[in-house]
């Protein structure tokens, strides 16, 4: 089983034990507007289309509310948990596309609780997941309002981008994939002045 698919089930696992009205980080979603989310961007590409594109925003968030509404729970838990169609691109691009984004997801629901810890996780995810950091980073914060860097504990450069003042970032690589994915709940330290920290956390990150 692909660290993609692994933690596919655990989201799953997750959110069947929270049930459909958990919150989540992502802004006023529920967990079940969450898993109309993920059941969209993998089987209707014509509905999620304003995942990407922000002119048709608003239809996607239509499609989404239509299917979390007319859908019973068990049944959406069931289309997250199969993944992608056979006839899907995302079938074969499952371990590529979906290992960060089963993640963040996953995190998303964990980290909208109360009193949450981070996961111990296994060597394949973390290897996975440190490999998109800087990727990830280079989309989400290309406008970044400092020169930042962020950096493992033990002085490991994962990225650099963004002109101007210093700010460095240091945490374990899930850790700063959630930062530079949009999430605030993340376990990281900022080095720099006060005033580009600030700026930093408050400028737009996520894709």
């Amino acid at each position: 089983m692909t660290a993609a698919a692994r933690e596919r089930a655990e989201l799953v696992n997750t959110m069947r034990a929270v049930g459909p009205e958990a919150p989540t980080l992502c802004g006023d979603w529920t967990t079940r507007d969450l898993a109309a989310h993920l059941i969209l961007r993998e089987r209707r590409p014509d509905a999620a289309a304003g995942i990407l594109v922000p002119k048709l925003a608003g239809y996607t968030a239509r499609k989404q509310k239509e299917l979390a509404e007319r859908t019973d729970w068990p049944e959406l838990l069931e289309l997250v948990a199969s993944g992608p169609p056979l006839y899907s691109p995302l079938r074969l691009l499952d371990p590529l596309v979906n290992t960060t984004e089963m993640f963040i997801h996953h995190e998303d629901v964990r980290r909208a609780g109360p009193e949450w810890q981070p996961r111990r996780l296994d060597d394949a995810l973390t290897s996975a997941l440190r490999r998109q950091v800087r990727f990830v980073a280079r989309m989400s914060m290309r406008r970044a309002p400092a020169a930042v860097t962020l950096r493992e504990p033990d002085g490991t450069t994962l990225a650099s981008l963004g002109r101007g003042p210093s700010c460095t970032i240091t945490g374990e690589p899930p850790e700063l994939l959630l930062f530079v994915s949009g999430r605030d709940a993340a376990l990281i330290e900022f080095e720099g002045d006060a005033d580009t920290i600030a700026a930093v956390r408050a400028a737009r990150r996520g894709l």
